[in-house]
């Protein structure tokens, strides 16, 4: 699948098939990650790859009781470092979870373009995260994703027009290309 079908393809998917990701698979998932962008090449990122049911049931209960979460093959947790930053704080700040996120995207992504289903979770209580999964405090805990073989295929939502999203040169002029 090429990059424009896997964007279009992309789904929020939160009923998993109790199947493994490849893990041949997993690792060009993880590589896409590890090539996304971020500023300066600082990588701020570091990711923890949860496959134990017990481990995966805690960070569903952590993630607002999100049982669903826990039946994804895999959890990639997604952590940023605000130290790589040397700024100053009010130029830097989140930096770490904005490049962590480009990572992030890049996971989904390349998932989707392997035939897995993902969802960005990004309500949880870090501190019980942070807890499960013995992670430093000086680390950021930016999202959670669920990877796994879809269980439905649900439909595209509706997306805003193009004119309502770009504008030319200024605010408010529609842009069409």
């Amino acid at each position: 699948m090429d990059l424009f079908e896997a964007i279009e393809k992309r789904r929020s998917i939160r009923k998993y098939k109790q199947a493994p990701v490849k893990s041949g698979d997993l690792r060009k998932i993880l590589e896409a990650a590890r090539l996304a962008p971020s500023g300066g090449n600082r990588q701020p990122w570091s990711f923890v790859v949860v496959k134990e049911p017990e481990t995966k049931k805690a960070l569903s209960i952590a993630s607002d009781d999100q049982e669903w979460i826990s039946d994804a093959d895999v959890v990639v947790v997604a952590l940023g470092d605000p130290a790589v930053y040397s700024l100053p704080p009010s130029s830097s700040q989140g930096r770490h979870k904005q490049d962590t996120m480009i990572a992030v995207e890049h996971l989904v992504l390349a998932a989707t373009a392997l035939g897995y289903g993902t969802c960005w979770i990004g309500a949880f209580k870090e501190d019980e995260v942070k807890r499960i999964l013995r992670i430093p405090e000086k680390l950021a805990v930016v999202a959670l994703l669920p990877i796994g073989l879809p269980d439905e295929d649900p439909p595209a939502k509706p997306r805003k027009h193009l004119s309502e999203a770009f504008f030319r040169e200024t605010y408010g002029v529609p842009f069409e290309p």
